[in-house]
């Protein structure tokens, strides 16, 4: 809940199926929403409804470590968005 205290909106969900009519609220219903962050653990069970707007540039979908440690998906992300505009992945770590 710490996002509110920055002036965020926050929606705690108990499971996949919330989330998912949560993001399609925000996506569908919402024009003022411009970035959304999703903790990597739900993610996991929004993952197509995410990849729809992988190369929308509003809204942008953010994922982020849960309480539970990143599972590395929100970095996996960002690098696929780097290949996708450059051409190459000048993330990687080599």
């Amino acid at each position: 809940m710490g996002f509110t205290a920055l002036g965020l909106e926050a929606y705690p969900v108990a499971d996949g199926a919330e989330a998912k009519a949560i993001l399609r609220t925000l996506t569908h219903d919402r024009e003022d929403v411009a970035i959304i962050y999703i903790e990597e653990d739900i993610a996991v069970q929004l993952q197509s409804q995410i990849d729809k707007f992988k190369d929308s540039p509003k809204p942008a979908i953010i994922l982020i470590p849960g309480r539970e440690g990143s599972l590395g998906m929100g970095l996996s992300a960002l690098n696929a968005a780097v290949e996708r505009a450059i051409g190459t992945n000048i993330l990687e770590n080599n």
